[in-house]
């Protein structure tokens, strides 16, 4: 690497102690050392530093290119930290890093936890929601918080939600003089934490979590009736097969019961729906399983509010699909893009027909009846069949 003009150092809570040689040097010779106002004193550079803006603002750094520059970061720059920001807009002979021990790494040493498997989660800028899909039986969980008030206010979130009689450790400060591990049962928390610098350990116990499987039961998902049910639902997302990373668009998303399955396999989703009080569900929903940061929710109908939409990986059509509609989105797909549509309407039905003579794929009928009460006896229930199609462009 010829000469990087920036330097990003991870830097502990022992200060100029815990950094390396190659780390020391960079900071001697910076002109500038931008970091929080906390990082510049533990690396006592006096005049030469500058605090971050509020809100980051990374421009601050590029005004100094070219120039012997250091950021400092706590700990490993590049897990919640401005590393990665930065590199991005940088060329790779531009900058070197030299990252400390994250406070994942430290708080999985002081627990004696295999770091490898725990969950580690930022929640310092994020809803404590953001743990409903990592929350389960004996889970292990590294949090980063915003303040010490915040502690508290997970333990609570956790007891109403029946983690209650899980352990948590507060560890504060990791790493420095002032570093301080207490455990507590989360229930119980009723300690006022003193620093401010605080990560929260939570080894779970108490109910079983939501199932990591396809077809989540309908009572989970806040509706009015027009939701894609539990076993429907399952054989839809198993034709539009979710990968991570990948993006879907959920068109006449109703309650947004496919969005939520499909943003829990770690995908996006932009959810279309056209009634107000039904957006409204999909983002009841897509808070309460911690997806509001995965699936987006536009309110109008399609096709016309598709157009300034990325293209997508995979398409669900859960209802109201009429020749236009399908004309303009398979125009707008790419080649490989799974697309699934159901209907309950003759007129749908017999539309979805031609589409399979027309595209190919797969057609099938699905009919599902639940046993139920019949006077003194019991009695198939039988629900509305589904016609599904799926197909790949």
């Amino acid at each position: 690497m010829a000469d990087p003009w920036l330097t990003i150092i991870g830097i502990g809570e022992d200060g100029l102690a815990g950094l390396s040689e190659a780390s020391r040097k960079a900071l001697a010779s910076a002109e500038t050392v931008f970091g929080g106002e906390r990082h510049l004193a533990l690396a006592d550079v006096g005049s030469r530093g500058r605090a971050w803006p509020v809100p980051f603002d990374a421009n601050v750094v590029l005004s100094c290119r070219g120039q012997p520059t250091a950021v400092l970061a706590s700990g490993d720059p590049f897990w919640y930290g401005a590393g990665a920001g930065l590199a991005a807009r940088l060329g790779s002979d531009e900058w070197i890093a030299h990252p400390a021990p994250s406070t994942f790494s430290l708080a999985a040493a002081r627990l004696g936890w295999r770091l490898e498997a725990a969950t580690c989660i930022g929640l310092h800028a994020a809803p404590f929601e953001r743990l409903v899909p990592h929350l389960v039986r004996d889970a292990h969980i590294i949090c980063l918080m915003r303040d010490a008030a915040a502690v508290g206010e997970l333990a609570k979130w956790l007891t109403e939600r029946g983690w209650g009689a899980s352990l948590m450790w507060t560890l504060e400060a990791l790493g420095g003089p002032r570093e301080y591990t207490d455990q507590h049962r989360v229930d119980l928390f009723a300690e006022e934490v003193a620093a401010d610098l605080v990560a929260v350990a939570v080894w779970a116990r108490g109910t079983q979590g939501i199932p990591r499987s396809s077809g989540l039961p309908d009572d989970l998902f806040v509706h009015d009736g027009q939701i894609t049910k539990r076993s429907v639902r399952a054989l839809a997302l198993s034709a539009l097969a979710p990968r991570p990373g990948e993006r879907l668009w959920d068109v006449g998303a109703g309650s947004g019961s496919i969005s939520v399955e499909w943003a829990l396999c770690r995908g996006t989703a932009t959810a279309i729906e056209a009634r107000e009080d039904r957006a409204a569900n999909i983002r009841k929903n897509a808070a309460a399983f911690g997806l509001a940061h995965r699936i987006a929710i536009i309110e109008g109908k399609a096709p016309e509010v598709l157009a300034p939409l990325d293209v997508p990986d995979a398409v669900f059509i859960g209802g109201g699909l009429d020749r236009r509609m399908f004309d303009a989105i398979w125009s707008r797909l790419a080649p490989d893009t799974r697309l699934v549509a159901h209907a309950v309407t003759l007129e749908t039905e017999a539309l979805l027909g031609e589409l399979h003579q027309q595209h190919g794929g797969e057609l099938m009928r699905v009919e599902i009846a639940h046993a139920a009460p019949l006077g003194r006896y019991r009695s198939w229930d039988a629900a509305r069949p589904v016609v599904q199609w799926s197909t790949v462009r």
